[in-house]
């Protein structure tokens, strides 16, 4: 062949071969352009019909519908907070989401179909705590036997100490202010560590109505805003362990309380577990055992008084020490706990500002005596637990991140804090900081009111 035969092979410099199509584009844009986890097409046209069925005035509040509009409104929130210069990265994401919806419900900025079909929706399915029995159980079955059984009998030491030292300092703190010492302690002190609004603040609230003879109304009202800003502390205080986890990698174990002595096989079923391979029926059994679980947490509530989360972390913790289930079944459970927590975490704290955070009674209880106090004390809480695990050979962020969860708003306080602190695999241990701890705390309270102060 001749050089000019040769030539007429030549491609034109103007046509460029890798030149993407129109559909290549679009998918681009659909894998690259994202809020949250949720592709910006999808978000804009969710964005779109939820606001015509505002403009109709009714937004149902079915499961189809409230998927949509929780996932629109928890990741802008989300993704509102994760931009923000500094903040961003100490936890500004889950205050967003909790507390800028609540801020919107407040001054009638969110339309009030959504704030009324989320409400009904929140309160009607009780969807927190199939959130957070598939958080538990997953994040139980992903840890390897050894790390489980040392981190749950060490980690109450660091709690209980972390306890005494921020009473300690709470009370010094307040006294200093020139508060009297009873407010301190029953208005202030233990709120914060009473284990948030179900298990904590309203217990106190019924307690204190009739122990001091005042309205509960009024109680509850006292002490609520302290059980929101005590939360609050935490969930910033998390979000700086977490940056100071990635400066210093040696103070953490991204998830584990204690430094790795898995044995081999341990290691390789880990190593399974997070392979990602498990198949769809795999994965429904997962979430069903989750189910069955907190089922089982229901009927020790009923027989024995104890919160159904924690019966159901009991158990869990018995089935994998057991080898209860399958590895294929543990699989499972693992994928599911990464689905919620990638997929179902900030539209559930979306729906928890609209539903049962009044942004009022926060603001209300903003005082610069109220803020020492609190931030003193959660402040004490968490440094305590940090010193006290490194001293007992713990990774002291992971044990401080826990250590937060001891004055968190309850489940939705535990949602947020891990989430802030990027610990979600700590939630067991968090359930046990947040309703043992919670529950120690307001019994003994109370029956030192009772029996020597009333």
């Amino acid at each position: 062949m001749s050089a000019t035969d040769d030539s007429c092979n030549i491609i034109p410099e103007s046509l460029d071969i890798n030149k993407p199509t129109l559909k290549e584009r679009w998918w681009h844009i659909l894998d690259s352009w994202k809020v949250g986890i949720i592709p910006l097409p999808l978000f804009v046209l969710a964005g779109a019909l939820i606001a015509i069925d505002c403009l109709g005035g009714k937004l149902p509040s079915d499961i189809v519908v409230m998927v949509a509009t929780l996932a629109f409104f928890g990741f802008a929130c989300g993704e509102f907070g994760k931009r923000l210069p500094i903040v961003g990265k100490m936890g500004a994401a889950a205050i967003c989401a909790t507390f800028i919806p609540s801020a919107l419900v407040y001054y009638g900025l969110l339309p009030d179909v959504v704030v009324e079909s989320t409400t009904k929706f929140y309160k009607s399915t009780n969807i927190l705590y199939l959130y957070i029995c598939c958080i538990i159980v997953g994040s139980i079955m992903s840890m390897n036997r050894t790390t489980l059984i040392q981190g749950f009998l060490r980690i109450f030491f660091p709690m209980l100490c972390g306890e005494v030292v921020g009473m300690i300092v709470g009370m010094g703190v307040g006294l200093a202010l020139g508060l009297e010492p009873f407010q301190i302690f029953f208005f202030l002190i233990l709120p914060i560590m009473a284990g948030g609004v179900g298990e904590g603040a309203i217990p106190l609230s019924i307690g204190y109505a009739t122990l001091l003879h005042m309205d509960q109304g009024v109680a509850l009202g006292r002490i609520l805003p302290i059980v929101m800003l005590g939360s609050l502390t935490a969930i910033v205080i998390s979000g700086c362990l977490n940056q100071l986890g990635k400066r210093f990698p040696h103070l953490t174990g991204e998830g584990e309380l204690m430094p790795g002595k898995a044995t081999h096989g341990e290691k390789a079923q880990s190593a399974a577990l997070f392979s990602g391979k498990a198949d769809v029926t795999t994965i429904a059994s997962g979430a069903l055992l989750a189910v069955l679980l907190y089922m089982v947490g229901m009927l020790l509530h009923k027989l024995i008084g104890l919160p159904a989360p924690v019966g159901m972390l009991f158990v869990a913790v018995l089935i994998k020490l057991c080898h209860g289930v399958s590895p294929r079944m543990l699989a499972g459970s693992q994928v599911v706990y990464k689905f919620f927590q990638t997929a179902v975490t900030y539209p559930i704290l979306f729906a928890v500002g609209v539903a049962i955070t009044p942004w009022n009674e926060l603001v209300d209880a903003f005082t610069i005596t109220n803020l020492l106090v609190i931030v003193s004390t959660v402040s004490a809480l968490v440094a305590t637990g940090f010193f006290v695990g490194k001293k007992i050979g713990m990774h002291p962020v992971d044990v401080a991140i826990v250590s937060c969860c001891q004055s968190g708003q309850g489940g939705t306080g535990d949602v947020a804090i891990l989430t802030a602190g990027n610990r979600m695999s700590l939630m067991p241990f968090a359930q046990i900081a947040t309703r043992i701890g919670g529950a120690i705390n307001v019994s003994v309270a109370l029956l030192v009111l009772g029996n020597f102060l009333v």
